[in-house]
């Protein structure tokens, strides 16, 4: 187990919290992490770029002119590639760009995300994240009294005043923790959990 200080929302050490070094201190191996992030990427891509081809274009069931003696090239369509208003050869088409990798190997990029951000000292956690109220102004302060630029924060339960007073600061993030993932963690300068997201994480991932 590892000890580590707990914080309040004004910064002020208020105890220690148990991490489990199953999750938060795995060896780091970048081109799994990297892997990971692509899969991430590549399955939250839309895929909905779309032409018409042949198949799908309305028109063009009759000839245009018959087949000789008009002296212009042949024609047997008016929806042909080459004409204006006809359909396009091998454009995109609507397609996953997701692939698989084994949820053993999700699982242990997620713990390396986080056990790095422990070893470079960008991980804090607090007490308690939720605010009596939305406030922009608010959330501002508590983010500089943290010492927080721009921070991924991972709660245990849903707090609708802390996520609807973050979503206007730029570079800030609330998720909670069973939609946190590998991306959103390397992507931002500090991850900030609770303490209730630090031992739902360590349920689900030890």
């Amino acid at each position: 187990m590892i000890n580590t200080k707990v914080y309040s929302k004004d910064n002020l050490e208020v105890g220690e919290i148990q991490l489990s070094e199953d999750v938060f201190s795995v060896g780091i191996k970048p081109q799994l992490m990297h892997l990971a992030v692509r899969s991430h990427l590549a399955a939250v891509r839309s895929g909905t770029a779309e032409v018409k081809n042949r198949a799908k274009i309305s028109g063009g069931g009759r000839k245009p002119w018959r087949q000789k003696g008009t002296g212009r090239a042949r024609a047997g369509s008016g929806r042909s590639p080459l004409w204006r208003g006809g359909a396009i050869t091998h454009g995109p088409q609507p397609r996953d760009y997701s692939f698989k990798i084994n949820k053993k190997v999700r699982r242990l990029a997620l713990k390396m995300a986080l056990s790095s951000r422990l070893a470079q000292e960008k991980l804090k956690i607090v007490d308690d994240l939720d605010m009596p109220e939305v406030k922009t102004r608010q959330f501002v302060e508590m983010k500089g009294k943290l010492e927080l630029k721009k921070p991924l924060i991972v709660t245990g339960k849903k707090y609708n005043n802390l996520e609807l007073s973050a979503r206007n600061v730029r570079g800030a993030q609330v998720v909670t923790h069973d939609s946190v993932n590998i991306y959103d963690i390397l992507r931002h300068n500090e991850l900030v959990m609770d303490k209730q997201a630090v031992e739902e994480l360590q349920k689900r991932l030890s």
